[in-house]
């Protein structure tokens, strides 16, 4: 570590942005259990620089896990401060009505068109928990359900396009700063055909670069055949395409297959194609990663070997 410390004990301490590395956990989201909630108690340097002790960084673990198990981040200091069972022993189950009142609230704000709310939610959740928690807890749920109501509801239109917009800005704001600042590798994202709006690729753009990548999309996807210039353009390392739906067969089994062998670096589908047409892909270049989406980065991750 460029910048490790020892504490007096001689144990190494570690700046906030190698824990964030090491945790997963971004830095706003660490000063924000810190101040609002008491989680961890990192030490100062005379210039008011956090430094993380191992422990910090075996509790920040122990705070995912609780948090991964459903449990309000309001409650885990309680948990914490208690004689911690193992993850696997009982335990009281978690108090799930956080995650869905926050859901509640979300729907509530897309039917009523609400962006302030919006905003609120989407500042809060992403300033209280992992990025991948806040995806798989809250905004996946909620876009899976306003996507059942949205075929048969009047003013389905405008609340998709609503919030399409306001995921794109706050999404693409985030992509901007965190692309200046990881070293990983980048991606290309791209919908397939019968995927109808963005909301899924920004998701999955929002994961990606939480889980250390570089994250390049397209509003528009480009023809397939021009699919290996847009990937040496945009310098990718790998290529992702996602889909809500089963797609054409002919696309599954034969374009993308066929276009997986000309490209120099992998093509991945991710999303729900990825487990309706799966076994079709096995003796194929094309990698199904599969539809859940902190699963499938953390394949991605052993695919390119980082």
């Amino acid at each position: 570590m460029s910048e490790q410390a020892m504490d007096p004990a001689g144990s190494p301490l570690y700046p906030i942005r190698e824990v964030s590395r090491l945790t997963g956990v971004n830095s706003v989201t660490l000063r924000a259990w810190e101040r609002r909630y008491g989680l961890i108690r990192p030490q100062r340097t005379p210039k008011g620089h956090r430094l993380y002790a191992r422990e910090d960084i075996q509790r920040v673990e122990r705070i995912l896990q609780w948090l991964n198990r459903g449990v309000p981040v309001s409650q885990v200091r309680e948990l914490l401060e208690r004689a911690e069972p193992a993850v696997n022993d009982d335990v009281p189950s978690p108090d799930i009505s956080d995650w869905e009142s926050q859901r509640q609230q979300l729907l509530q704000a897309v039917d009523a068109l609400d962006g302030d709310t919006l905003e609120v939610l989407f500042d809060r959740s992403m300033a209280l928990y992992p990025a991948s928690l806040c995806v798989t807890a809250l905004w996946q749920p909620v876009i899976d359900e306003l996507e059942d109501r949205w075929r048969d509801q009047f003013g389905a239109e405008l609340q998709r396009r609503l919030l399409e917009s306001f995921l794109r800005t706050r999404v693409g704001i985030r992509l901007y700063h965190a692309n200046q600042a990881t070293p990983g590798a980048r991606l290309l994202l791209l919908r397939l055909p019968e995927e109808r709006d963005l909301l899924r690729l920004l998701l999955l753009a929002l994961v990606a670069s939480a889980s250390g990548f570089r994250v390049e999309w397209l509003d528009t996807d480009p023809p397939l055949n021009e699919l290996a210039l847009a990937a040496e353009h945009f310098k990718a390392d790998a290529i992702l395409m996602i889909s809500g739906y089963a797609e054409r067969s002919d696309l599954i089994r034969r374009q993308l297959p066929r276009l997986a062998e000309q490209l120099d670096m992998p093509l991945c589908l991710v999303g729900p194609v990825a487990r309706i047409r799966g076994a079709e892909l096995e003796n194929t270049q094309v990698a199904s990663l599969g539809d859940e989406l902190p699963a499938a980065l953390s394949r991605l991750h052993g695919l390119l070997g980082r």
